[in-house]
């Protein structure tokens, strides 16, 4: 099984900790930041940042739906990593200071893929699927915290 990664990043017009405590609040505002491609969205535990345990369901493609149950922990500053219970899927967060006022947030998800031809057709064009829905979410972070 290989390494699948997808990673996506934006500049975002409004600080580095303003725009990682938006990350962080799983319980109001990374609910209202998820695409259509989330549901069944719920905070089973905690709520902001380390500790928290959250679900939702990723529909990366129409035939496609991940059961995912995240476990939230904050390993550095601006950085906060999901792992799913449910596969191997870690997704890391990690947001910087890119000059006066803006910030950088980048997006990695990494899980072990299939073999065979399966395992070809996933690491061709999963990244570039999970790349985008998260680049949907970084751009719904981006109008949500950008002054």
């Amino acid at each position: 099984m290989a390494q699948v990664e997808a990673t996506t990043e934006r500049i975002i017009a409004a600080d580095a900790e303003t725009v990682f405590d938006a990350l962080a609040d799983y319980t109001g505002t990374r609910g209202k930041l998820l695409p259509e491609h989330f549901s069944e969205y719920e905070v089973r535990e905690g709520g902001d940042g380390e500790g928290t345990l959250v679900h939702w369901k990723l529909q990366a493609t129409s035939k496609r739906v991940r059961d995912c149950l995240l476990e939230v922990t904050e390993p550095s500053d601006g950085r906060l990593v999901e792992k799913d219970r449910n596969s191997s899927m870690v997704t890391t967060w990690t947001v910087t200071p890119a000059g006066e006022g803006t910030s950088r947030a980048v997006v990695t998800s990494v899980w072990n893929g299939a073999g065979g031809i399966g395992g070809f057709f996933e690491r061709t064009f999963a990244p570039k699927g999970l790349g985008r829905i998260y680049d949907s979410v970084l751009a719904n972070l981006a109008a949500e915290v950008e002054a």
